[in-house]
C-alpha cells in the first residue's frame, strides 16, 4: 500500500501540473480575450510578477495532483464500505483542494466566495462520483453476466 502511495504521488505531480496548466488555457479561451492568462491578477499581485505567480500556481497543481493521486488509494480498501471510502476521500480531498485553491486566488477570498467554490467542488465531486458508480456498478453486471455463463457452459458439458 505504502510503495502505490509513493508511486501515485510521484505521478500524480506532474499530472497536476499538466491539469492545471490545461485548465489555464480553456479559462484563456473563455475569458481572456484571446490572450494567454496563466493565473488570476491577484495571485500576480501578491507574488509581485506574473512569473513568480506561475511558479507558484504550478507548484500548487503539481501538490494537489500529488494529493488526488496518493488518496486514491483508498478506493482500493476492500474492507471499508463505499460509505466510509468516499467520506474519507473527499475529507482528504478537500483539505488538499480548499487551502490550494483560496492561496491560489481561485476563489474570491469571503465566506461567500468561499461556499460558492465548495458548492462547485461538491457538485463536480457528486457527478464524478455518480457516474463512476454506475460505471462500476455496469461493469459488475457484465462480470456476473460471464460468470453465470461460463457456470452455465460447465453444467452443460457434464
Amino acid at each position: 500500500m505504502k510503495k502505490k502511495i509513493i508511486m501515485r504521488s510521484l505521478l500524480g505531480f506532474p499530472i497536476g501540473i499538466a491539469i492545471g496548466y490545461f485548465i489555464t488555457i480553456l479559462n484563456s479561451l473563455v475569458w481572456a480575450d484571446g490572450s494567454y492568462s496563466p493565473c488570476v491578477p491577484e495571485l500576480i499581485s501578491l507574488m509581485g510578477n506574473e512569473i513568480n505567480a506561475v511558479i507558484l500556481q504550478m507548484i500548487l497543481c503539481g501538490i494537489l495532483g500529488t494529493g488526488f493521486a496518493a488518496s486514491s488509494v483508498i478506493w482500493e480498501i476492500d474492507n471499508w464500505s463505499i460509505v466510509k471510502q468516499t467520506g474519507i476521500y473527499f475529507s482528504i480531498i478537500s483539505l488538499i483542494m480548499l487551502p490550494i485553491a483560496y492561496s491560489a486566488y481561485w476563489m474570491e477570498h469571503s465566506a461567500a466566495g468561499f461556499l460558492i467554490y465548495f458548492g462547485i467542488f461538491v457538485f463536480i465531486f457528486a457527478i464524478i462520483w455518480i457516474t463512476q458508480f454506475f460505471i462500476g456498478r455496469h461493469n459488475v453486471r457484465k462480470m456476473n453476466e460471464k460468470l453465470f455463463q461460463t457456470k452455465d457452459r460447465e453444467r452443460q458439458i457434464r
